[in-house]
């Protein structure tokens, strides 16, 4: 008797098979009534019949014919899975889960539109776009420019004129022409030869940004595409059929060719795709499941979809926004940490930033008043040691207006330049509709954005770098005067000592990572793409280092909140005890050794999502009216506020070297 097992949300369950002339649809019925007998709720349906489902093989991912019966479909014992309509296979590997195990959601497919000229998107907007939160419709304005953009081609392939990569081959045989009976094939043989990437591929989120920002690029009129096609590209969006795009492979110029081939492979019903119905399958499997049809390639629209920088600049733009969120929750995690540590405010007076007014200093400044004003929210922990006979603040709280200032102000740098790259035309040649004619060039370099993104890195690191100092004093009872390592019973109980040792080894390995990526060029295409820019691997590493800074400020604050518990029943200002209080929703006091990693998982979840500024902004910005003029514009440069009254000890000895 022939069996098979099922994969059932997460559950394994083995099948017999009586009877071979059994259809796929029937195993998957019989596995989803396994599945609900096992589960006290039925696993939340009313009844089998209303369940709807799609069956698939594990290996190879082939979507499998209901109506097929299993001798014909399967081998014995094969492996198949069963994928409930609604449901959503999260593409991440959870780590607290057996490998291979998948978790589930509720697919909930956007209402909402943007609508996308070209011009006006903003790196806030992409990564919303990445999340699946919208759809995509382009403005009428945008479809008139590229319709206008695709008479010109259609005028160049009437009249034979020789144009790179409309008549003619790519790189090295830009001079070899070719007959108009192949000018279809000659686009599909770019995208096929072009496809070559390596390594894992990029998560749906990633490559959402990256087919938004690519129809983002094209509705500025200045690629050639028919509207046809971007229609059709944009219909794969809104269904969220994705791609499958290796990370690697990229030198950032021409543009990225390899992850973009690998994005238009998928358009055109090659390769695999990737949707919430279907998880991974068969392109054009994936883009019937969802009643659309393969793009058919015409005259240039093969160049235009995998020619510019969009590789580069969509994870860029995921990097600069959560650095620009853990950014702002470093400053948190440091009025905490400073509190447990019995610091000063003296070091954030107004004077002392007025008479050195870099922005990002100021407004790191203004925040550490905000949260640890006396006279705004007292503190009974500031309170304590008021009148203590410590000397000044060591450097990693003292100097954090200066240090978190410029990561600010770097953060806001690196955005300005992605704000303009993702409202760029990236592609060669270029077509300009009010002259009729393409004019080649060299917008698909992507020295921009890679030298932004390795800056970025260089900058957003420090906060890591200052972060684990702060967490080696919180663990050093002889900086802190707390228990070593932040534990009762030390000896018996080991507390934080290793979770520091993480932070130090996030730190060593993000100084490798910092090194630029864009001082690097090889040539390439037998030297005709003689100069590139590496900004692939800048994006990437960017990424990891700022995961890298979130893992290392998610144990500082692990640790501050654990140092709060040996100076209870002290209190310290109301926005950290809110930041505190959230803390220990998610993870508990340690009152003697347990397992660690999941608990700086969880906060830093927390950072991820920014629950932690949602919590302490309201206080800030009400802060910001009360302390700051109405009449007068908010900036950062502006603050001219008296300097506050010292709300811990006065730390006002001879300064040091």
């Amino acid at each position: 008797m022939p069996r098979y097992t099922v994969h059932v949300r997460g559950e394994w369950l083995a099948v017999p098979c009586q009877n071979c002339t059994s259809t796929i649809g029937w195993l998957g019925k019989e596995a989803v009534r396994r599945y609900m007998k096992n589960k006290p709720d039925n696993g939340g349906f009313n009844s089998l019949e209303e369940v709807k489902f799609y069956v698939r093989r594990c290996k190879g991912l082939g979507l499998l014919d209901l109506d097929d019966t299993v001798e014909d479909a399967l081998e014995d014992n094969e492996f198949v899975e069963v994928v409930i309509e609604g449901d959503i296979m999260s593409p991440d590997f959870i780590p607290s889960q057996p490998e291979g195990v998948h978790l589930y959601s509720k697919y909930r497919e956007p209402e909402q539109y943007i609508s996308l000229d070209g011009d006006s998107l903003t790196t806030e907007d992409l990564v919303n776009l990445g999340k699946g939160l919208y759809k995509i419709k382009l403005t009428r304005e945008a479809e008139a420019k590229v319709k206008r953009s695709r008479e010109v081609i259609e005028r160049i392939v009437k009249e034979q004129t020789v144009v790179y990569g409309i008549t003619t081959g790519f790189g090295k045989f830009a001079r070899t022409v070719i007959p108009n009976s192949k000018l279809r094939e000659l686009q599909v043989n770019l995208v096929r030869s072009h496809s070559a990437g390596v390594g894992k591929p990029l998560s749906p989120d990633r490559s959402r940004m990256l087919l938004a920002l690519r129809i983002n690029v094209l509705a500025k009129g200045y690629s050639g595409i028919s509207l046809e096609t971007l229609q059709q590209v944009i219909e794969a969006f809104n269904a969220s059929c994705l791609p499958y795009i290796p990370e690697k492979g990229t030198v950032g110029a021409s543009g990225d060719l390899a992850p973009l081939s690998h994005l238009a492979l998928g358009l055109i019903g090659e390769g695999k795709m990737w949707s919430p119905k279907s998880g991974w399958a068969d392109a054009k499997y994936v883009l019937e499941a969802h009643g659309l049809k393969p793009v058919t390639l015409k005259p240039k629209e093969g160049l235009a979809l995998i020619n510019g920088t969009q590789m580069i600049t969509s994870l860029g733009c995921e990097a600069v926004e959560r650095a620009s969120a853990i950014a702002r929750q470093a400053d948190i995690i440091a009025a905490l940490t400073l509190e447990v540590l019995k610091g000063t405010t003296r070091a954030f007076d107004t004077d002392i930033h007025a008479v050195r007014p870099h922005r990002g200093q100021a407004e790191v400044a203004f925040r550490f008043r905000s949260l640890l004003d006396s006279d705004h929210h007292p503190s009974e922990i500031a309170e304590s040691h008021r009148f203590c006979d410590r000397v000044q603040d060591a450097y990693t709280m003292r100097c954090c207006p200066q240090v978190h200032g410029v990561v600010n102000d770097t953060i806001a740098f690196v955005k300005d330049i992605m704000m303009t790259e993702i409202n760029s035309a990236t592609d060669n040649p270029m077509v300009f509709a009010q002259r009729a004619e393409t004019i080649s060039g060299g917008n698909f370099h992507g020295e921009y954005p890679a030298k932004a993104l390795d800056y970025l890195a260089i900058g957003v690191h420090e906060l890591a770098a200052i972060s684990e100092r702060r967490i080696e004093r919180l663990c050093n009872p002889s900086l802190s005067e707390l228990p070593a390592f932040l534990v009762t019973e030390g000896g018996l109980n080991s507390g934080f000592m290793i979770a520091h040792c993480t932070a130090a080894a996030l730190v060593s390995e993000n100084k490798a990572l910092c090194h630029p990526s864009s001082v690097d060029s090889l040539s390439t295409s037998a030297a005709t793409e003689d100069h590139v820019s590496m900004g692939g691997w800048a994006a990437r590493k960017a990424l990891r280092v700022i995961e890298h800074v979130e893992q290392v400020l998610a144990i500082e604050l692990l640790a501050a909140c654990q140092g709060i518990e040996f100076l209870r029943p002290l209190r310290t200002t109301t926005p950290l005890e809110k930041v505190y209080d959230l803390v220990r929703s998610v993870v508990r006091p340690w009152m003697k050794d347990r397992f660690m990693a999941p608990d700086i998982e969880a906060a830093h979840r927390l950072l991820v999502e920014q629950k932690v500024w949602e919590v302490a902004e309201p206080y800030i910005e009400k802060y910001r009216k009360e302390h700051i003029p109405e009449s007068r514009p908010v900036s950062p440069t502006a603050f001219t506020l008296r300097s506050l009254a010292v709300n811990t000890c006065d730390h006002n000895h001879q300064d040091e070297l």
